[in-house]
């Protein structure tokens, strides 16, 4: 069962991790609207896990770090 309340190092590692990704998805060129296309999520999805509002799947981590072109240890690092 998930803490209620969350420990605040899961928040600040959420937003790290959603740095790392709008920071790929940037360098690649690419809209929130272009990576969702390529991973199969619509582009509020991508904007949430950018600003940490939700936390991605491992699954969604995986499709965004191969479409990145990124290794998945440079995003969750």
């Amino acid at each position: 069962m998930p803490l209620d309340p969350m420990p605040d190092w899961v928040a600040a590692r959420r937003r790290v991790i959603g740095d790392r990704i709008r920071d790929a998805r940037q360098r690649a060129g690419l809209s929130q609207v272009q990576l969702g296309e390529r991973v199969g999520l619509d582009h509020k999805s991508i904007h949430r896990y950018e600003t940490a509002q939700r936390a991605p799947t491992l699954t969604d981590l995986l499709l965004i770090a191969d479409a990145l072109n990124t290794p998945l240890a440079h995003l969750v690092q």
